[in-house]
């Protein structure tokens, strides 16, 4: 397929973006279809992701979308390879499937630990096992990891969270210096940002504590700005971390 070029001057890119149903994922799908990438989203929530499709193209984007759960594996795969089949190609992996279920260890919820580790670095593993082959075939192509402040610092309610971003972290590092500049990584770390993530948070005192937490907080449009500026860099520039945060937030 012939390269487009997008708002930005540049070539568009071929962009999958996982958990793109809400939040930090419709936001990065918003801003990168505006930017004039073709866009292929995956979540588990088709409705929302067909609602996605219809507004970027009914503005003049390219976009299509599949469900995609992202632990497991074949499935991934199934959703990079269709990608493939329709673009003739996979430029950019956007990673940024999450859930944040905070709660005590002695809570002991660990099914909400082994879902956080399935989902957020498993999802991820899964995502590059699925993507780099394909760029690997090409030649070159980028992955962006959405991470966390979590990847940095642990805070108490938060440790398998943590956990599973500061892995997040080691992978992308690890992929990075295995690339041999062909592959560029980008790890995005938002600080507390306008999402459904805490929604998912069952245990009473993590969710009281999140509510003080979260009460300075970013647009999730600003994460996707750092991802769209990550991935209009020229070829030979890898921005490697980004972390962003309120400003006025003291984490």
């Amino acid at each position: 397929m012939t390269d487009m070029t997008g708002t930005t001057g540049r070539a568009a890119k071929v962009v999958l973006i996982t958990g793109a149903s809400s939040g930090i994922g419709e936001a990065t799908a918003r801003r990168l279809g505006a930017d004039g990438h073709m866009l292929f989203l995956g979540a588990r929530r088709t409705d929302r992701l067909d609602r996605l499709v219809e507004e970027i193209t009914a503005a003049g984007g390219t976009a299509a979308a599949r469900r995609l759960d992202v632990t497991d594996a074949a499935d991934v795969r199934e959703f990079a390879a269709a990608a493939e089949a329709r673009h003739g190609r996979v430029d950019v992996m956007v990673n940024n499937a999450g859930v944040m279920p905070l709660s005590p260890i002695d809570a002991l919820r660990t099914d909400e630990w082994d879902r956080m580790i399935d989902v957020n670095l498993r999802g991820v593993l899964h995502g590059i096992a699925a993507a780099l082959p394909l760029m690997r075939a090409r030649g070159g192509g980028h992955f962006v990891n959405v991470a966390s402040v979590g990847a940095y610092e642990v805070s108490p309610t938060a440790a398998v969270y943590c956990a599973t971003k500061f892995a997040v972290r080691a992978v992308s590092e690890g992929l990075r210096q295995e690339s041999g500049g062909d592959i560029r990584v980008t790890l995005v770390s938002p600080g507390v940002t306008e999402s459904e993530l805490a929604d998912s948070i069952g245990d009473p005192v993590a969710r009281e504590a999140m509510r003080t937490y979260r009460s300075v907080a970013v647009p999730a449009s600003a994460i996707a700005d750092a991802v769209a500026f990550a991935i209009g860099r020229p070829p030979e520039v890898d921005v490697n971390e980004i972390v962003v945060r309120p400003a006025a937030s003291a984490q």
